[in-house]
């Protein structure tokens, strides 16, 4: 007999359940009938005009998700204008049915399963960064890196903020670089394995991307300086004092450049769009384009990939 999970993963697999409507739909489903007797009867849970699945909605769909701990909007109407609805729930009606045929269906753990698969769906969407040019590219980019610091609450363990800002500097130093003059690994790959002095080694420079600078990084620091390179530190804004402050508690006052990522890229954009407005944007672009192709080809996860919006 298949496990609970072999059976849902085949139904969701067989009708496409990936997409926004209709997880919305199974999972408020589950919910709506598990108070129901066998079988089911999908006539019961359609509208008077059969046009639609009655009972569907956002609040609901919000209901039952911030019970699972999910905090997103999936779908402000809750599934129930999506085409294709009303023939997802006989469907599943129907494998519902045949199920509770052959055993008992415990419908807590199947709305589990879709609770599951919710969060796999948000986790896999790409951040979006909106180029909005009534605000300042750093004030863009800031919006980009709470999606990142917001998903990474939302997955204890993980490291968002840090793999993009990493990537987005790599995206940047390969436009000003030429081709083939640094080496670009996986965020999660460390520096002593690869025999790197930091995340960038350019010629005699050692960049250092960091969310969180540390004591460590400032030893690194000062290995980098013994061996006579020159060692930068590119952080988050708000990490820029802390890492100044840690590296004059070490003697290294005036002998570590110290940048926050936002005027890295910004002064950047400005330049290669010769201060031209109207370039602003197509400059920007380019780099998530660099961006994406770097996260295609050195990480795993999908999900670290940018969507550029232009307004």
């Amino acid at each position: 007999m298949k496990s609970a999970e072999d059976r849902l993963r085949e139904f969701q697999t067989q009708n496409n359940i990936a997409t926004k409507g209709p997880l919305s739909l199974v999972i408020q489903f589950t919910r709506l009938v598990r108070d129901k007797e066998f079988p089911l009867n999908s006539d019961d849970f359609q509208t008077s005009s059969k046009g639609q699945v009655a009972g569907l909605g956002g609040a609901y769909l919000k209901k039952i998700l911030k019970e699972h701990g999910i905090t997103q909007q999936l779908s402000a109407e809750g599934g129930r204008t999506s085409r294709g609805s009303m023939g997802l729930m006989i469907k599943y009606v129907d494998f519902l049915n045949e199920w509770h045929i052959e055993e008992a269906v415990d419908l807590a753990a199947v709305e589990e399963f879709w609770a599951e698969q919710i969060r796999e769906y948000f986790r896999n969407q790409p951040f979006i960064l909106t180029a909005d040019t009534s605000k300042t590219i750093g004030a863009n980019l800031d919006e980009l890196f709470e999606q990142a610091k917001k998903r990474q609450r939302q997955n204890p363990g993980t490291q968002y903020l840090g793999t993009v800002l990493q990537h987005l500097v790599a995206a940047k130093l390969c436009m000003v670089m030429p081709e083939g003059s640094f080496e670009i690994h996986g965020a999660s790959v460390a520096d002593a394995p690869t025999d790197r002095n930091g995340d960038f080694v350019i010629q005699n420079t050692i960049v250092h991307c960091t969310t969180m600078p540390g004591a460590l990084l400032i030893e690194k620091c000062k290995a980098n300086l013994r061996a006579g390179c020159h060692p930068v530190i590119i952080t988050i804004f708000e990490r820029v004092h802390t890492a100044l402050n840690l590296a004059e508690d070490a003697g290294l006052a005036g002998r570590v450049e110290v940048w926050d990522v936002q005027q890295f890229l910004s002064s950047n954009i400005y330049e290669h769009s010769f201060f031209d407005e109207r370039k602003r944007n197509s400059t920007l672009s380019e780099i998530i384009v660099r961006y994406n192709k770097i996260v295609l080809e050195v990480e795993s996860d999908p999900s670290l990939r940018i969507e550029f919006e232009a307004r």
